[in-house]
C-alpha cells in the first residue's frame, strides 16, 4: 500500500496504547459514495495479537480484577457519556468508511450509551446463592465470575451496536476484551478507542486490532489464554471459528445471518405493513442482518400491498450518505452489488417480476449503489428468497392460508428475525409461537432495545445478544462446600 499524507490514518490501540502493527501492514479504507480510498489503518500480526491477549490476561488478574462491581459500572457509565457525546463524529465516521446514513449512524450511535448504561446498572446486580444443602454440616453456596478473556469479532455492518453487545455485557461481568474489527471499514471502530481511553479503563481492559484472517482473527480465535468468543459475521466464517475454538476450547456464541420471514395477513393494516416491509428492506440500505427479505404475502393483498410499496418508494432518495435528504445510500462493497445483479439474473429466469429497481443508479459517481427494488415470486423456488443478498432488495411471495403461511415462513436454514401483519390478536399469539426464530415482530419490524435479548435460531446462531441473558452468558458459577462442623473431617475410606 503506498500511504498518502492528505489521509488519515488509523493505528491499533493496544493495551492502552496506540501503536502500528509490528509487521508493517497497512491497508486503505474505501468511501463506498465515491470509490476512492479515505484513510489507512494499520494489520495487526501474530505478534500483536499476542500482546493483546497478554495484556487482557494481566488486567484480568490485576488492577480490573480488583475493582469492585461498582467501580466497574461507574467507568461504563462514564464511557456511555462519551459515546452519546461523541455519536456525531463517530456516526460520520462509519458512514465515510461503509456507506451507511449518517442519519441512522449517529442516531444507532447516540442510542448505543443507553446499551452501555444497562449493562452498567447491571454490573453489580450479580447474585450467588446461598444452597439448601442436603447435608447440614455444609454450608454451600454460589457466585458468579467473570469467564475471562473475551475476543468479539464485529462486522464492518451497525459497529458501534454490535460492538456494544458484547463489550457492555463483558465489562459489566468484569471480562476483558480484545474486539476484533472488520478489515473492511474498521475505522470506526478504531476510533471508539479513543473514547476507552478517555474513560480511564486500565490498561489491558479492552483492545481494538483489526487484520486478515491468518494474521489476526485466526490467531486470536485459537489462543489458548481466550475463555470466551462472541462473533458476529456469516455462517460460513462461523464455522472457522468454532473449529477454532477446539482448540481453547472457549465458550462461543454465534449472531449470524437471516432470511427473515414476514407475514401479511389480509387483515392487515395496509399503510402499516408496507411501511414494516420498507424499513425491514430499504432501512440501512438493506444492509441488516434481521432485514425481512422474504414477504409472504395472503394472494388478496398482494396486488395492492405491491402498490402501496410503489407508491411510496417513489419519494426514497438514493444519494449522498451524509446528506440528511438521503434515505439509501451506498453498498459497502463492490462484491455485494454483484451478488445481487447476478441473483436477480436468475431469478427473473426463474420466473420472477422485477416491479421496480432492479439495476444500478446511472447518475452516481461510484458503483456501490443499487436501486431499492421489488421482485414479485410465484413460489418459493425463487432464487432472492434463497439468497441472503445483504442489499435493498424486497422479495413477496403469495400465500393462501395460514398453515401454508407458517409453513413457508419456516422453510429456511436461518432462524434470526421474523414478523406478522394482522389485525387478529388470537393469531397474532398463535402464528409467532410457531415460527422457528430467535425475534418475532408483530405490526412492527426491526426495533430494538437494551432490554431485549437478540439472537436466532439454526444457521442464525446461537446465544443472546443484550437483555440480563447476555450479561449471565459472560459469567461462570462457582460452587463453595464450607465444612461448620466442629467436627474433623470423617474418614474417607469409612463409609456411613
Amino acid at each position: 500500500m503506498t500511504d498518502s499524507p492528505n489521509l488519515p490514518h488509523y493505528a491499533l490501540f493496544i493495551n492502552g496504547e496506540w501503536c502500528a502493527g509490528s509487521a508493517g501492514q497497512r491497508l486503505l479504507s474505501q468511501n463506498p459514495a465515491t470509490g476512492e480510498p479515505w484513510a489507512s489503518f494499520d494489520c495487526a500480526s501474530m505478534d500483536d495479537v499476542q500482546r493483546a491477549v497478554s495484556g487482557a490476561r494481566a488486567a484480568l488478574q490485576g488492577e480490573w480484577g480488583a475493582l469492585t462491581p461498582t467501580a466497574r459500572g461507574k467507568l461504563i457509565y462514564k464511557l456511555a457519556d462519551l459515546i452519546q457525546a461523541n455519536a456525531q463524529q463517530l456516526g460520520e465516521i462509519e458512514t465515510t468508511d461503509s456507506g451507511k446514513l449518517a442519519a441512522e449512524t449517529t442516531a444507532q450511535t447516540g442510542y448505543v450509551a443507553d446499551y452501555y448504561r444497562y449493562f452498567a446498572s447491571l454490573a453489580d446486580k450479580l447474585e450467588g446463592a446461598t444452597l439448601p444443602i442436603d447435608k447440614p454440616d455444609m454450608h454451600v453456596f454460589t457466585l458468579r465470575e467473570p469467564i475471562g478473556v473475551v475476543v468479539a469479532v464485529v462486522p464492518w455492518n451497525a459497529q458501534m451496536f454490535l460492538t456494544a453487545t458484547k463489550l457492555g455485557p463483558a465489562l459489566a461481568a468484569g471480562c476483558t476484551v480484545v474486539l476484533k474489527a472488520s478489515e473492511v471499514a474498521p475505522c470506526a471502530m478504531l476510533e471508539f478507542g479513543r473514547l476507552i481511553e478517555q474513560a480511564g479503563f486500565p490498561k489491558g481492559v479492552v483492545s481494538i486490532v483489526t487484520g486478515d484472517a491468518p494474521n489476526c482473527a485466526i490467531p486470536l480465535t485459537k489462543h489458548p489464554d481466550v475463555d470466551r468468543i462472541a462473533f458476529t459475521g456469516g455462517p460460513e466464517t462461523a464455522r472457522h471459528v468454532v473449529r477454532n475454538s477446539a482448540e481453547n476450547f472457549a465458550v462461543t456464541s454465534l449472531e449470524l445471518g437471516g432470511k427473515s420471514p414476514l407475514i401479511v395477513f389480509d387483515d392487515a393494516d395496509l399503510d402499516s405493513a408496507a411501511n414494516g416491509l420498507i424499513a425491514g428492506n430499504f432501512g440501512a440500505s438493506g444492509q441488516s442482518c434481521v432485514a425481512c427479505t422474504r414477504g409472504i404475502i395472503q394472494r388478496e393483498m398482494m396486488a395492492p400491498l405491491i402498490e402501496r410499496i410503489r407508491e411510496k418508494a417513489q419519494h426514497i432518495v438514493v444519494g449522498d450518505p451524509l446528506q440528511a435528504s438521503t434515505h439509501v445510500g451506498p453498498l459497502c462493497t463492490l462484491a455485494q452489488v454483484e451478488l445481487i445483479e447476478a441473483t436477480l439474473d436468475k431469478a427473473q429466469a426463474q420466473g420472477a417480476t422485477i416491479h421496480f429497481g432492479g439495476q444500478r443508479p446511472a447518475d452516481m459517481d461510484s458503483t456501490h449503489y443499487f436501486q431499492p427494488t421489488l421482485v414479485e415470486c410465484p413460489d418459493m423456488s425463487i432464487e432472492t428468497l434463497k439468497v441472503e443478498m445483504f442489499g435493498p432488495v424486497m422479495s413477496l411471495v403469495p400465500f393462501d392460508t395460514e398453515a401454508e403461511a407458517i409453513a413457508m415462513a419456516n422453510d429456511t436454514v436461518y432462524g434470526l428475525g421474523s414478523g406478522l401483519f394482522t389485525a387478529n390478536l388470537a393469531r397474532a399469539h398463535r402464528v409467532s409461537k410457531q415460527i422457528r426464530a430467535g425475534i418475532c415482530y408483530v405490526n412492527t419490524y426491526r426495533a430494538i432495545s437494551p432490554i431485549a435479548p437478540f439472537g436466532g435460531y439454526n444457521q442464525s446462531g446461537y446465544g443472546r445478544e443484550a437483555g440480563v441473558e447476555a450479561l449471565l452468558d459472560y459469567t461462570r458459577t462457582k460452587t463453595t462446600w464450607i465444612n461448620i462442623s466442629d467436627q474433623p473431617m470423617a474418614n474417607p475410606f469409612v463409609m456411613r
